[in-house]
Parts: structure tokens; C-alpha cells; sequence
């Protein structure tokens, strides 16, 4: 049975959330996807896939531009079945240590990738939970965001900025888990090849990334009592 699915962060065309976007399209699902600033390739699924593609511009970052999002989605659907919080910002200096690092960029970082999330699970709330079914919230976290697990010195504001997500994470688990109506997880979707670039190392392309993850989180729906943190492959991953 096909279901609704929004998506953030689809804007670019080589990215994860693109991807997981035109995986529940080929999968038969209907899709909103958010961008920040106009993507052609998006439109381009639109003209194939017309009304079961909805693209949203929505700015994470503003609260009033996220309502003013939910307010339009409301004109076209009733209810969504799954939220997949994409969207993430990383700063000029992501790549520096301490010392180097322009520390003024993580609180932007941070605010983005975590509060955002929770700004998005707060606005379309009200959408989840008339779904039919357990309506899901898949964070897309990193490993880079376990503090158990830290050894880098770099990536300072990104890694903040997961850990942070995964602390929310939990929260809303611990706020949603009594009545059952909405589930949480946090998630490493593995290491992707998100540049598009046939150089990079990495051993996943976004598509197939983007199809194990569809997978996964149909089997994790209805699952209320496991570890929150999970990895692409189904595999508890330490906070």
C-alpha cells in the first residue's frame, strides 16, 4: 500500500535526500520533498511523476518558513506516514581542528541540523498523526555524532550538530512512546558517496544508499523497544 513521505534536504540532485526521494517514487509512494532553493532535477520528477511528487521550499533554520510549509502541505495532503529529516548544513571550516576552526559557525551547524529537525517534527506533527498506520521519524544521523565513539578532531560543528540530533532524538522518543502513534529512530545511513564523484572512497552511491535505507525503515517502524541509534544495516550504534 502506498503511503506519504516527506522528505528534507532533496535539493541536491547527487545528495541522499534526492535519492530517497526518487526511491519512494519508484517505489509507488506519494512524496514531498523540500528544498531551500529551486533544483531542476527535482522538477524534472515532478514532470514524470506530477501530483505524487509535492516539492515544498521550506528554510529550516526560520520557524515561520517551516509553518508557512505546513500550512501549504495542508491545501494538498491530509496526513503523512513518514518523516525523513535529510537536511543538514556544514560550515566553511568543517574540515579544521580546534585551533583553526572559526567556532562562530557551529551554533549555525548545529541549529540547522538539530533544532531544525525538531522545528520540521513539530510543524507536521498534526500530519503524522492521522496516518493510518504507526506514523514514522527517521533522523538521518551520523557516526560522526556518537560521543562514545568520537576520534576525530576535526569536524567539530558537524559532529556537535549529530550528537545534538541524536539527544533529540531520544527526547521525542521518551515524549512520543506511550501512545504508540509515532515512532522515532536516529540512523548512520552509512558512508555515501553524497559529491557524486567517481573518486570518492566511499562504497555507497546515494541511490543505493537510499535503498537500503527505504528498506530498513519499513522494518523498523512498528518497532517500539529496540536501541534508538541504528546503523544503514540494522546494527545499534553507541551514543
Amino acid at each position: 500500500m502506498s503511503q506519504n513521505v516527506m522528505i528534507t534536504g532533496a535539493g541536491k540532485a547527487v545528495g541522499l535526500g534526492f535519492n530517497l526521494v526518487l526511491r519512494y517514487l519508484e517505489a509507488g509512494d506519494n512524496v514531498v520533498a523540500t528544498i531551500r532553493k529551486p533544483c531542476p532535477e527535482l522538477d524534472e520528477l515532478k514532470n514524470q511523476y506530477g501530483d505524487r511528487l509535492t516539492i515544498l521550499t521550506m528554510d529550516i533554520s526560520n520557524t515561520e518558513s517551516v509553518q508557512t510549509a505546513a500550512a501549504e502541505l495542508s491545501r494538498i495532503l491530509d496526513h503523512l506516514d513518514l518523516l525523513i529529516n535529510n537536511a543538514v548544513s556544514v560550515s566553511p571550516d568543517c574540515d579544521k581542528g580546534f585551533f583553526d576552526a572559526d567556532l562562530d559557525y557551529i551554533a549555525r551547524t548545529v541549529d540547522i541540523a538539530a533544532v531544525g529537525a525538531m522545528r520540521v517534527i513539530k510543524a507536521f506533527y498534526p500530519f503524522l498523526i492521522k496516518s493510518d498506520r504507526t506514523a514514522l521519524i527517521m533522523n538521518i544521523s551520523s557516526e560522526a555524532g556518537s560521543i562514545s565513539k568520537c576520534y576525530r578532531t576535526d569536524l567539530i560543528d558537524y559532529g556537535m550538530a549529530k550528537a545534538a540530533l541524536n539527544m533529540a532524538t531520544m527526547n521525542l522518543y521518551n515524549t512520543f512512546r506511550n501512545d504508540r502513534a509515532v515512532n522515532i529512530f536516529c540512523v548512520h545511513p552509512g558512508w555515501i558517496r553524497t559529491d557524486g564523484k567517481a573518486d570518492n572512497p566511499a562504497p555507497l552511491s546515494s541511490y543505493e544508499a537510499a535503498e537500503i535505507l527505504r528498506e530498513l525503515f519499513e522494518k523498523k517502524r512498528n518497532d517500539f523497544d529496540s536501541h534508538r541509534f541504528i546503523t544503514n544495516l540494522d546494527e545499534d550504534y553507541p551514543f
